[in-house]
């Protein structure tokens, strides 16, 4: 009889964890997936943004060679050349995000975390995206505003010189 019974509590406790949810299965975990996706579209657009400043400063500075002895244009170039380097830096940090991301979706499908676990760090890092985004599209204010300004700046210049062209003349 104890055999049996010994065996009885066996065979439930391997039902039990036989039929354990998968994690990855869980709304939860789904929800989290998702998500992952939007942060690598988010991280997507913020990389193509980045190679388009890129080539909005290397137009910038080849319009400034031009210009002889300019201050002010060496000064927006110095000051976008550090938005750039600020942006650089947002995208590297968010590229761990999202590896950090993928890790803690690794980590509950294999049931090394805990759904607790798993939705607390996703939150955090949630947050962490969010504040992510916002500082981009602060960046990409600046940037537009830098561009706008130089641009504004070229167009005086061109004029000015015009100008001394035909008095010249």
């Amino acid at each position: 009889m104890k055999t049996l019974s010994k065996l009885t509590v066996i065979a439930v406790v391997f039902f039990f964890v036989s039929c354990k949810q998968n994690p990855a299965e869980a709304p939860e975990h789904k929800a989290m997936v998702e998500k992952h996706k939007e942060m690598e579209t988010s991280h997507e657009a913020m990389a193509q943004e980045h190679n388009s400043m890129k080539d909005d400063h290397q137009q910038m500075a080849d319009a400034h060679k031009a210009i002889e002895n300019d201050s002010i244009h060496m000064v927006t170039e110095k000051n976008h050349l550090a938005l750039l380097s600020k942006h650089s830096e947002l995208i590297e940090n968010h590229k761990v995000l999202i590896e950090n991301h993928a890790a803690l979706e690794t980590k509950h499908a294999s049931g090394e975390l805990t759904l607790e676990q798993m939705t607390s760090e996703h939150e955090s890092m949630k947050v962490e995206h969010e504040n992510m985004e916002k500082e981009h599209e602060g960046i990409a204010g600046e940037h537009k505003r830098i561009t706008e300004e130089d641009q504004k700046m070229m167009k005086e210049d061109q004029e000015k010189a015009t100008e001394e062209n035909s008095d010249k003349k």
